[in-house]
């Protein structure tokens, strides 16, 4: 399709450009893109501030962070977690009381129902010179005078009922909303990336092989290729699978790591013997390309038209 054809309006087909071009316009239906290259982050960048990391740590999950960016997050979620927990506390407090003044209610009108019950019941005197004939009508009399009373008592009694339902126009009359329960939040604090525990203690420092060790930082940074790897001097990059050892904290490629470190398991850096909870893959951002094996499609949710 030429230049201009997209843009063809007297076509008796409607393309899929035309689709595509309504879809975004109308405001309707789910929008899928596939990221670019400058929609991804390098490899040696914070996943939180997406700057190159000046002191950078590791998560155990292989997360790149910088340290003074974590420890902020760190902070800021312990924070957030103790006022959640004061605010849950003063809910379950709220919670006792009023079931403790339901209970309380509860038994007063209990109370106050067998004082009514018993305030009522009254003795009347046998007279031994009335016949039981007159004895049943004057009880049948008492039933038939009862069951009015009811009848009236629970007419007033729907009546009262009716008068006093929920009104959305009588703002005295409107039904309040009830509070939002809060549920127990969790006390540790979680990675952003993973979701799973993180603690301060499990952070590993993260030592970068520069590319040319005579660059300052601004000089290091304006480079695409930064650092290599600390023991075959590979270019790392994204398309470069690396791992992060953590005795010495030293960054090298996957390869090496299956060629030569996984055979005596010892850090080249320090000797120190390794396992295989020392070796520490590093996620790494995509590159733009298919063949890399990471999903970079985004959607958009939007709501759909149905017909």
């Amino acid at each position: 399709m030429t230049r201009h054809g997209k843009n063809c309006t007297a076509g008796a087909v409607y393309t899929y450009h035309e689709k595509r071009k309504d879809t975004a316009a109308s405001g309707y239906g789910t929008q899928s893109v596939r990221l670019g290259k400058d929609a991804i982050k390098d490899f040696d960048c914070c996943c939180l501030s997406l700057q190159p990391c000046r002191d950078p740590v590791v998560t155990p999950d292989g997360y790149l962070y910088e340290k003074e960016a974590i420890l902020e997050y760190i902070l800021h979620q312990k924070a957030e977690i103790a006022r959640k927990m004061k605010a849950y506390e003063k809910q379950k407090q709220a919670q006792k009381s009023d079931s403790q003044l339901e209970s309380r209610s509860g038994e007063r009108e209990r109370a106050e129902k067998f004082k009514k019950s018993e305030g009522s019941i009254v003795s009347k005197p046998i007279n031994p010179f009335t016949t039981g004939q007159s004895r049943d009508s004057e009880g049948q009399n008492g039933s038939a005078g009862s069951a009015s009373t009811s009848s009236a008592g629970s007419s007033s009694a729907g009546s009262s009922s009716s008068s006093t339902l929920p009104s959305f126009w009588i703002p005295s009359l409107t039904p309040e909303a009830k509070p939002t329960v809060l549920k127990k939040p969790v006390k540790t604090v979680q990675c952003p990336m993973s979701g799973r525990p993180l603690k301060l203690n499990e952070l590993i420092t993260v030592r970068f092989t520069p590319l040319d060790p005579s660059l300052d930082r601004v000089a290091l940074l304006t480079r695409q290729d930064r650092y290599v790897c600390a023991v075959t001097k590979d270019t790392l990059g994204n398309s470069v699978p690396c791992a992060v050892l953590r005795p010495s904290g030293v960054v090298v490629t996957m390869e090496c790591v299956e060629r030569l470190i996984r055979k005596d398991m010892t850090d080249p850096v320090t000797g120190d013997k390794l396992t295989e909870k020392d070796i520490i893959p590093l996620q790494r951002g995509g590159t733009g390309f298919a063949g890399s094996g990471i999903d970079l499609n985004a959607k958009e949710a939007r709501p759909v038209m149905q017909v």
